[in-house]
């Protein structure tokens, strides 16, 4: 009969993860929004869904176990950057930063433990060191994603942010106003920019000041050249400058800056052909043009 005792330490230390690690992932997939998000999720529902916010006011309100756990065990400086990283990605709603936190230890546990079962079996300074970098990996992963879906949503803002501004710019020469020209390409653009204009809009709907709203628009997304037209608006609006003026000038100054950064990746490609090139295609083609007349002249040597 086996017994705790006569288990291998190694079988002892991957039960001891596994036991640690499903509860902790059953958690991250499934836990509820913590206390503050139930109230707001009521507040902005109340009159709408009465019997979908009851249903959510029921379902309890207090953090379990795992979240206090999952709190205890993240530093304080790690939930303000990932809020940055999740303002800059467009706060995806499949990654929430209670999911992410819990996904951040999950995964460094699952990491650590299957590190220190190798390490068990096998231990030596390296195995030890590769144990430690890959739980560090495992822990940093989810912060990797997110920076790289804001990294793209930034691309996908400066390629949209010209002919954005082309549209605004034709609707206030037409007659409209600055934000209704916000509006129109907000409702007509598809991309995250246009998501950005209406959150900005809302944001001024519910009462806070435009320059709060525009300096916040610039602060989510951090495109520079984003963030250089949201100064121009607001210095237009504090000095009493024609928005249609300022808006014509950064459209042009957008068109120029993007044909600039078109030629600029197109200078750069032949500097990156050159390594695949040196290291690729020329070994085989030089053993494809040299490889019959080496071959006949080892021939011709050999008899």
């Amino acid at each position: 009969m086996l017994t705790p005792s006569s288990l291998p330490a190694p079988v002892l230390a991957a039960a001891l993860a596994v036991a640690v690690a499903l509860p902790l992932l059953g958690w991250a997939l499934l836990a509820r929004p913590e206390v503050a998000a139930e109230q707001a999720r009521d507040n902005l529902t109340r009159g709408l869904d009465p019997a979908g916010a009851a249903a959510a006011r029921a379902g309890g309100a207090r953090p379990g176990l795992g979240s206090r756990l999952v709190r205890a065990l993240t530093p304080r400086s790690t939930v303000p950057r990932l809020n940055r990283l999740a303002n800059t990605a467009g706060r995806p709603a499949a990654w929430p930063i209670p999911r992410l936190l819990a996904a951040k230890v999950v995964l460094a546990a699952i990491a650590g433990a299957l590190g220190l079962l190798v390490f068990t079996a096998h231990p030596g300074l390296v195995t030890g060191l590769l144990t430690g970098a890959i739980t560090l990996v495992s822990y940093v992963v989810p912060e990797l994603l997110l920076y790289s879906r804001g990294q793209e949503r930034r691309q996908a803002i400066g390629l949209e942010l010209a002919d954005t501004l082309d549209q605004m710019t034709i609707a206030v020469e037409a007659g409209l106003g600055f934000e209704s020209a916000m509006a129109r390409a907000g409702a007509n653009g598809k991309g995250p920019l246009a998501e950005e204009l209406v959150r900005t809009l809302q944001d001024i709907a519910v009462g806070q000041p435009r320059r709060d709203a525009y300096l916040a628009l610039a602060d989510r997304t951090g495109v520079p050249d984003l963030a250089r037209f949201i100064r121009a608006v607001v210095q237009a609006d504090a000095y009493g400058v024609s928005i249609a003026d300022v808006l014509r000038t950064q459209a042009q100054e957008m068109r120029l800056k993007r044909r600039q950064r078109a030629e600029e990746k197109a200078m750069q490609i032949p500097v990156k052909v050159i390594f695949p090139l040196i290291l690729c295609i020329l070994p085989v083609l030089f053993i494809v043009l040299l490889g019959p007349a080496v071959m006949d002249i080892v021939a011709a040597f050999s008899s």
